[in-house]
């Protein structure tokens, strides 16, 4: 199974928190929370192939332009499922986040999803019934392996095209 990870700045390394306009980017290999993911992503027969990110008022001030090159991107690297997040308790990541899965799965034939922690309510509020969302500790918080582990899980189900309800009752807001 192949995994794209959509990333902000601060996840991908391509910035700090104050680095809000970094421009769209892509890294071919495992990055941030990629990294700590492996070992769930094994359990899956999964792989990251790409990381693709840009900074939170980057998206901000250019949505479409944005997603239309994710979107592209995806399509041309072909991967069999889309990691938006983790976002943790960063609000213009986990907008972004949201945004981008929403878009992928409107535009694409391939599955998307995000992941946050509920101090993004009011972007989970908006999402929740329209794209899945896999529940986060906030940065620093308890509970980001079972979180992951979650996220492998639902990518590996939508890919099979298994019954979500088992997963997305335990790990989704």
């Amino acid at each position: 199974m192949k995994v794209i990870m959509i990333y902000d700045q601060i996840q991908s390394g391509a910035g700090i928190k104050d680095d809000h306009m970094i421009p769209l980017g892509a890294k071919k290999e495992p990055v941030g929370p990629a990294i700590m993911m492996e070992q769930y992503l094994k359990t899956v027969d999964g792989r990251v192939m790409a990381c693709l990110y840009c900074g939170d008022g980057y998206y901000e001030a250019n949505p479409e332009e944005v997603s239309r090159k994710l979107c592209a991107m995806i399509n041309k690297l072909k991967p069999d499922v889309v990691m938006c997040g983790p976002a943790f308790n960063y609000l213009g990541y986990g907008k972004m986040a949201a945004n981008i899965a929403y878009d992928i799965n409107q535009t694409t034939d391939i599955p998307a999803f995000a992941a946050m922690s509920k101090e993004n309510e009011e972007t989970i509020n908006e999402f929740k019934d329209k794209i899945h969302i896999i529940e986060t500790p906030k940065k620093g918080g308890i509970g980001l392996n079972e979180s992951l582990d979650g996220m492998c899980k639902l990518a590996k189900a939508l890919v099979d095209h298994e019954d979500l309800n088992p997963i997305t009752s335990k790990y989704c807001f």
